[in-house]
């Protein structure tokens, strides 16, 4: 059986809670906000709360940022499952899961990408789901880069005709000539500097700007009661 697909919640190996804490920080967050967009997935987006993009591109588009950071697919297939897009009714979900899944294939991770996709649908019918391009990691090339770059293709050719449903890449740029990522751009040469984040984050905070005026244009143009 595939293991990314099975609803699992993170082991407290630590034996502080506190992955289960933030869990129930954000169903609150959903009781108690009304946001237009929630992000939810792993650590590429977890690392850029509160930064000077986040808060450039994201902040004013009503953003919740529901991920966490070594979440891997049946990680937030659970969260989903138990209650993380309950109380709200955003217009966006954008999911950024799998990059953590290293010990499965491609086709495993693209799987798991794709039932958190359905849960998704299945919690909130309406919204669209976007689904930001896995980054390449590591400073040389390597087998997890090649990894990701495939699950891209699967799921890029797996979500065709799926209605709200939306891939963007957001993986270009980051790979210098010589097939090397810079730490100015990768601190950790998997998680996005300021800098890193700037070249890369616009396509995605474009589609979200054209989905929310779209659906703002909709609602304007709707017949009163």
């Amino acid at each position: 059986m595939n293991s990314c697909v099975l609803p699992t919640p993170v082991p407290d190996d630590d034996g502080d809670k506190r992955w289960h804490s933030i869990h129930r920080r954000f169903i609150s967050d959903c009781r108690e906000k009304d946001p237009d967009v929630i992000f939810i997935g792993d650590c590429i987006f977890e690392t850029l709360q509160d930064t000077e993009t986040w808060n450039q591109y994201f902040a004013p588009l009503h953003c919740l940022n529901f991920s966490i950071r070594d979440d891997c697919t049946e990680h937030v297939l659970w969260r989903i499952e138990n209650g993380a897009l309950d109380n709200v009714n955003p217009k966006i979900v954008v999911l950024h899961v799998g990059t953590n899944n290293v010990n499965s294939s491609a086709d495993e991770v693209a799987e798991g990408i794709l039932a958190n996709v359905a849960k998704i649908r299945q919690k909130l019918n309406g919204a669209y789901v976007i689904l930001p391009s896995l980054l390449p990691r590591g400073q040389q090339p390597n087998k997890l880069r090649d990894k990701n770059a495939k699950i891209n293709e699967l799921v890029k050719e797996m979500t065709k005709g799926m209605d709200r449903v939306q891939t963007v890449a957001i993986d270009k740029g980051l790979v210098q000539g010589d097939g090397t990522i810079s730490h100015h751009d990768m601190f950790d040469y998997k998680n996005l500097t300021n800098t890193g984040a700037k070249k890369i984050l616009e396509p995605l905070y474009e589609l979200l700007s054209q989905i929310l005026n779209e659906n703002e244009l909709e609602r304007d143009l709707t017949p009163s009661e």
